[in-house]
């Protein structure tokens, strides 16, 4: 994991990507997407959270940004983190805690976090209202400028999803949704990893992987009638 912040390479001559999340001062922090946790969840389809989740690990992995992540009691009814994260993002770096509900009241968690020198903070997790919610704040508090992804998160309500939207707006928190951070990250087309980032929108907008089929059948057609 890099230890230093690297130079900004995202904002254009126009200005351009000013006024976005700039990819080379990011890490990615998936706090407590635990398998009991999952259970409580009712504010998103639980299959959608997890692979909103899942397109987050691979995005981190290719484009090559930090993830930690972190479990609250995972030996107990919280249960396990989902293993797609650590499969497909196999630099992610795990932070165990000592019973804090706050991952920012873990010394090591923060530690980690520091350690890679980068200043924005990309989270989600379950619950939203506590798991992301805290360590949000506190985070903001000591300097970050950070995001919440909304439906990379759950909460055990709409209501509790609702406030948590609402605290996340007056506390700082910038929310956004994991297709806007996936097209954030991306920003061009024009780009060796292109084809791969493709795929990508398949796994946040479902609809969007049979547009891609689609058009692959018409250039293949088009490229028999040769």
């Amino acid at each position: 994991m890099p230890t230093t912040t690297q130079a900004k390479t995202s904002v254009l001559s126009t200005g351009g990507g000013a006024a976005l999340l700039d990819p080379a001062d990011t890490v990615v922090l998936l706090l407590d997407h635990q398998s009991g946790l999952f259970q409580t969840v009712k504010d998103i389809a639980v299959a959608d959270l997890r692979r909103n989740v899942e397109m987050i690990a691979k995005l981190c992995t290719l484009l090559k940004i930090p993830v930690i992540t972190t479990a609250s009691e995972p030996a107990g009814s919280n249960g396990p983190l989902m293993p797609e994260i650590h499969r497909y993002a196999e630099h992610a770096v795990y932070v165990p805690r000592k019973g804090e509900v706050n991952a920012w009241d873990n010394e090591d968690f923060v530690a980690q976090v520091r350690a890679t020198g980068r200043k924005t903070l990309v989270m989600a997790g379950v619950w939203t209202s506590v798991c992301v919610m805290f360590p949000a704040l506190d985070a903001v508090a000591a300097g970050y400028a950070v995001y919440a992804v909304i439906d990379a998160s759950g909460d055990p309500s709409e209501m509790a999803s609702r406030v948590s939207l609402a605290r996340f707006v007056q506390g700082g928190v910038r929310p956004t949704s994991t297709n806007a951070l996936l097209s954030e990250m991306h920003r061009t087309w024009a780009r060796p990893e292109a084809a791969d980032l493709a795929q990508l929108y398949g796994l946040v907008a479902p609809n969007y992987a049979a547009v891609m089929e689609s058009y692959a059948r018409a250039q293949q057609a088009e490229r028999d009638k040769a």
